[in-house]
């Protein structure tokens, strides 16, 4: 392991400007780096659900068979880095008031294995609890205990509000609580959107930036479905300060696709053919509600290979869009819609020569939809 010391001087500032050298994920606080000989390898965990119908025996069934689909997947890759790509939990189900409990969880699988990992936001990580009508039947499960009005909250009580979880307060404890993870709290001026970051991969000698890493909240649940304008700006402006002669490969993750993924859709239910790339596709894309300027910046980057999204269950097909790939994940966990097998789509980055391939791990520990991104 190369030292930091002997990093460029820009480099080494550059790494400690945006808070990313290490990722909190090892006590010397070097920086994520390609491995030589074998690149960078990148596990996507999208709509895992965690915690849906607590109350009864098949919520927590699902999040042990999503345990085991994260274990299959990561044993048989052994990557080197892990994304989760939102609706980590379904906050919506979620009869708590501390939803970070489930979040815990859903990224024991990869702390567990000691690899470091990048969480964005889904529709799902914060909405508010919706209350099952079927509690308030005959047969219901009975009502929470709540604090008596004549009862001050200082003594302890909460209210039986279920708030649920704010997207800073669950990016707060995942942060605090694990050095592994390589999350950032994004810029506050992009409020209300919170997992907006970036962090970069060094090359395996350490002496120069291989590979970027765009992370962007594309909004669901607290807020609209959106990439803001605002948003769309600090990219190009994060861009252009770190790789202002494009010549650093870029690649980009968010949850919700954009209106361009309709673009190139396969017609829903149809067999995806070339030069789409895929397995499934059995719905239409739910994309964001309105496009403000961030798929223009991305087309207009040479240097932007694909983006990555979640959010739709039965769709796990990559297509090509202008300059650069439009790619759906894979349903990972058993909470959330949908009866097809789990998996989780699988991205490698070499440096030399340079390739982004990219295929689907399977819960048997099968493969299949390989797929050459850029070469």
């Amino acid at each position: 392991m190369r030292d930091s010391s002997i990093v460029p001087l820009f480099l080494f500032l550059l790494l400690n400007f945006f808070s990313v050298s290490g990722c909190r994920a090892n006590d010397d606080k070097s920086p994520l780096r390609m491995v030589s000989g074998s690149g960078f390898k990148i596990a996507l965990f999208a709509d895992l659900h965690y915690g849906e119908n607590a109350w009864t025996d098949w919520g927590p069934a699902q999040d042990v068979k999503s345990d085991c689909v994260m274990s299959t997947v990561l044993d048989s890759e052994k990557p080197d880095f892990v994304v989760y790509l939102g609706d980590v939990i379904t906050a919506n189900n979620l009869a708590i008031q501390n939803a970070s409990l489930y979040w815990d969880k859903a990224v024991s699988p990869t702390r567990k294995r000691g690899i470091p990992w990048a969480s964005v936001f889904g529709n799902h990580d914060d909405m508010y609890f919706e209350w099952p009508s079927e509690w308030f039947s005959t047969t219901g499960i009975p009502q929470v205990n709540c604090a008596p009005p004549s009862i001050s909250y200082s003594t302890g009580y909460e209210p039986c509000t279920f708030r649920g979880t704010t997207r800073v307060e669950l990016m707060k404890a995942e942060i605090t609580n694990n050095k592994l993870s390589c999350s950032i709290d994004g810029p506050k001026e992009l409020w209300p959107g919170v997992s907006n970051y970036v962090l970069p991969v060094l090359s395996s000698d350490g002496t120069k930036l291989a590979l970027l890493m765009y992370f962007f909240d594309s909004g669901g649940g607290s807020y609209p479905e959106i990439i803001s304008y605002s948003q769309a700006l600090w990219f190009k402006k994060q861009s252009k300060l770190l790789n202002p002669n494009g010549k650093i490969p870029e690649v980009i993750f968010w949850h919700i696709p954009s209106t361009a993924y309709s673009k190139v859709a396969p017609k829903p239910m149809s067999v995806i053919t070339k030069p789409c790339i895929g397995s499934i596709n059995k719905e239409s894309v739910a994309s964001q509600e309105a496009e403000w300027g961030i798929m223009d910046i991305l087309i207009s980057r040479p240097s932007v290979k694909a983006v990555f999204v979640g959010h739709n269950h039965g769709l796990d097909w990559c297509c090509p869009y202008k300059s650069l790939w439009l790619c759906f994940a894979r349903h990972t966990g058993y909470g959330g819609y949908g009866s097809w097998p789990r998996g989780a789509r699988i991205i490698e980055v070499t440096e030399n020569p340079f390739t982004v391939k990219s295929w689907i791990r399977m819960e048997n520990a099968s493969t299949h939809s390989y797929v050459t991104l850029s070469s």
